[in-house]
Order: structure tokens, then sequence, then C-alpha cells
């Protein structure tokens, strides 16, 4: 395929993120390992999981334990997939044909913004605005859904920027997305990250009857290896991507789906939940230290969300080429932001130990300082 368009962020950190001494990349916090969050009944409920084909949609368990958190939600709108990923790449799969328009919210996590690119659909932009402290620009909402659009793709939280929609903006969105008939995507995988002071966000779920939410057990929860995601949609719309689901998988792992089981146990989940703000809260007091140090380098828009910080430093070179200096000189991986979609601005975690991120960024500064 002459034309393909390659998933940039993700290409960069394969390629990277297992030889440099700080990866600093991606996208949630420190992961736990198995021995760690698990009691012993739980590690036996493991070693009891039978290593044959679960069920294909996902456990009846796990469908159910992902309903109770939205209101409304039974078993039948939920399809178990490999991780958000997977139900993000249904939804382009089983709504998109060649010639469809789709509308992205930029800067963002890209798999929609390539992925449409790649069945022959075209995509326009719809920005968040820097200057406006990364919130979304609702005029050029207005312009850019039109009636040819088929889709409308939302990060919420965003990922990078860490922005949490208001009330008011999410129904916009939806008002928009009503008024041509498209169907509404929301990646809402960064539910659970909100900074100390900021309310849980709201999920689209029930504003919409064309809505598709989709969301996994990696950043909240810091459960990134289960590779466990989920869709959440009208009954036969998640029949529909259970349709193409099978083609693509036919099921997440059973062993991922029991240790799925037990994080949503609600004494589990607050347990995972609160880890993950605990390590972010420490990182996030690092980036800010560090940043006190740094001006005239580096600045940043503050987030509501997530253990990611995207980063704005002023030097007159492409994203590219400061994480590549950054990569060789000091062994530290960032994500560019042209991978996400705005240029001049760098992709940093801090969701790891503070005394690692603390290195790390001195390294950054180290090395940017430098750059003319």
């Amino acid at each position: 395929m002459t034309n393909f368009v390659p998933f940039a962020l993700e290409h960069y950190q394969s390629l990277h993120e297992r030889n440099v001494a700080y990866n600093l990349a991606d996208s949630s916090v420190k992961c736990v390992t198995t021995r760690e969050w698990l009691n012993e009944d739980e590690i036996e409920s493991l070693l009891d999981t039978g290593l044959f084909y679960p069920e294909v949609n996902g456990t009846t368990a796990l469908r159910g334990g992902i309903a109770d958190l939205y209101t409304g939600a039974t078993a039948a709108n939920v399809l178990v997939t490999v991780g958000a990923s997977q139900a993000n790449s249904m939804v382009c799969q089983t709504l998109l044909v060649p010639g469809d328009e789709v509308v992205v919210m930029t800067p963002g996590y890209r798999q929609i913004w390539g992925t449409a690119q790649n069945m022959g659909c075209v995509v326009r932009d719809l920005p968040l605005r820097a200057d406006a402290g990364w919130r979304i620009d609702l005029d050029a909402l207005d312009r850019v859904v039109n009636p040819r659009t088929k889709l409308v793709a939302i990060v919420n939280p965003n990922n990078p920027t860490g922005t949490v929609m208001t009330r008011d903006e999410m129904l916009r969105v939806v008002a928009a997305c009503a008024r041509v008939g498209a169907w509404l995507h929301v990646d809402e995988v960064y539910h659970g990250t909100e900074h100390p002071g900021v309310a849980d966000t709201p999920t689209f779920w029930g504003m919409y009857d064309r809505v598709i939410c989709t969301n996994s057990f990696s950043k909240a929860y810091g459960l990134s290896g289960l590779r466990v995601g989920w869709a959440l949609t009208t009954p036969d719309m998640a029949e529909e991507l259970w349709r193409r689901h099978e083609y693509a998988v036919i099921a997440a792992a059973a062993p991922s789906m029991t240790l799925a089981e037990i994080a949503l146990k609600p004494a589990k989940r607050l347990q995972l939940l609160q880890r993950q703000r605990q390590i972010t809260q420490a990182g996030l007091a690092v980036l800010h230290e560090w940043l006190a140090t740094q001006v005239g380098v580096f600045s940043l828009q503050p987030a509501q969300a997530t253990s990611i910080a995207f980063v704005r430093y002023h030097r007159e070179m492409l994203s590219y080429d400061v994480a590549e200096a950054i990569r060789q000189q000091a062994s530290v991986l960032v994500a560019p932001g042209s991978t996400l979609g705005a240029e001049g601005h760098l992709r940093i975690t801090v969701g790891y130990e503070a005394d690692k991120v603390r290195t790390a960024l001195t390294k950054i500064g180290q090395v940017v300082a430098g750059l003319r």
C-alpha cells in the first residue's frame, strides 16, 4: 500500500523504548507487577483459570463489571477487546468506508486519525487551542462537522494535553453530531486520572444514541500489560463490533480477563486508582520544580488529568529533532509533539519514581539548553 500512513507515535516508541536509560515517552504510570497487587485467593483464582478459548465477547462477569461503571448500561452494551486500541480499530472498520469524512480532535492520540486515512477517508482536524488552555475550538467544531461527516472522534481526558472537557463543551459536540447524524467515538482511557481538585470526568455514555465509548485497564489502573479494553455502545452496535472482533483476534486472553475481573472489585479498583494518582502527584511535583528552573526554555499549560505533560520548548527546531537530540545525547526517550498533531512540544510522562523523573528531566534540560 503505497500511501499507507504509519502510526508515527507508536513506531517511534517501539523503535527506541528498550534502548534508552529513561523512557518518558509512555503515557501511563509505572505498571504493577502481578505479585504486588494480588492476595492469595486472587492468585489461586488466576492459577485456576483454564487456558481454553474464553467467551469471545468477554466473560459475562467482566462485561457486567464494566457495565456497572456506567449508569443504565448492561453487559449487552459491552464488547471486551484487546486493549482500547483494538476497540478503536473496530470502530473504524465497522463504521467507515472510503470517502467518508472523519473529524478528529487535535492534538490527540492519532490512531483514528491514521486508521481513517488508511481506509481512504477524509480526515478533518478539530483543534484544541493552545492559547486558550487547550480548550476545544467550538467555532471550528461547527465548521468541520458537516453533512458528509460519518464519525467524530474525541479523546477525553485528552492525550497529550490533559484537558478535560466541560459539560457545555460535551453538549456542543453531541449537538454537532446529532445535527448531521454522525457517530461519536470517545476514547475515555484517562478517566480516573484526574488531578486533585478536579472532579471525575463525566462520560459521554447516555448523552447521545450514536455514541461508542472506549476504555481500558492501561492508564488509570496501571495494568497496560493485560491488554484488556472495551467498547460501550448500543447492543446492536456492540454486535456489529463483535463481528469484526472475531476476524481480528477472536478473544482477549482468558488470564487477562480473570485479572480484569479482579481489578473491578470495588476495593481493588480503589487501590489501583489511588496508587496511580499517588505516583502521578509525586511526579508532577518534580515536574513543576524542574519547570521553575527552565524559564525561557520550557513552559507548560497546566493539565487537569493524566500522568503526562505536554511541554512546550522554546527553540526553533522540529519536535522530532529535539526528541532525537535528547535520546542520542541523554539516553532519555520523549514523544515528539508532531506525532500527536502539535509541533513545538514534547510529551513527557511523570508517572514513575520521583528520583527517576528528576534525573531524566535534568538531562532533558541540559540537552535542550545547548540546542540553538
